[in-house]
């Protein structure tokens, strides 16, 4: 009969099975930054600039979610452009939410992540659960855009008065680039002009 094989002193034996439920305390609490990165930039900078990078960022996954939302619940004659339209711009938020909670994670932050912490953050009104009309989805959406673009100009400059170039740069290159863009989708869908027949000039129009 093979004998047991013992292990070394002071090893233990491979064990295959996973350490599950563990729970520790926090590495680094929220609202803080770490205190020695060679990026060039102070402690107050970096904790003002994740402060308000987070502000965007859980604005901006407010955004994101609000076009899934209109992308599944939309109705009407232009639902098939819209539906592709919200998820086309769902899509983008989604890479720039990566982008702004990665920027606050280089300057040392914590990125809010969680769905409870970003509605209790979030400047965005809540819509309701059911569906609504076509102008009203482009009505919030709009004015969720309108939100955070002024938010970007407002941190844009602020973190242009404090040197924190990358921060400036992504906010005004990726955030306000793209929310303006859509802004200009989304809006052009709210024109009143008529669909088929165009609308005959009047007497007294081309008399004046």
């Amino acid at each position: 009969m093979a004998k047991k094989r013992i292990p070394p002193k002071g090893t233990s034996a491979l064990n295959a099975q996973p350490r599950l439920h563990q729970h520790a305390h926090e590495i680094q609490r929220y609202g803080t930054v770490n205190h020695a990165l060679p990026l060039e930039l102070e402690e107050p900078v970096r904790l003002e600039m994740t402060e308000q990078l987070n502000q965007l960022l859980a604005d901006t996954m407010t955004l994101r979610d609000l076009y899934k939302k209109s992308h599944w619940q939309v109705a009407g004659p232009t639902f098939y452009q819209l539906h592709l339209l919200f998820d086309k711009h769902y899509d983008e938020q989604v890479e720039l939410v990566d982008s702004i909670a990665e920027r606050i994670q280089l300057l040392g932050g914590v990125s809010l992540a969680m769905a409870a912490d970003v509605a209790e953050t979030t400047r965005i009104e809540r819509p309701p659960r059911g569906r609504e009309e076509v102008p009203v989805q482009l009505s919030r959406l709009l004015d969720a855009h309108q939100l955070i673009i002024g938010e970007c100009r407002t941190l844009a400059r602020r973190a242009s008065e404090i040197a924190d170039d990358g921060t400036n740069d992504l906010v005004v290159s990726e955030v306000l680039r793209t929310n303006e863009l859509q802004v200009w989708f989304l809006s052009e869908h709210l024109v009143d002009v008529p669909l088929v027949k165009a609308k005959e000039p009047s007497l007294t129009a081309g008399a004046a």
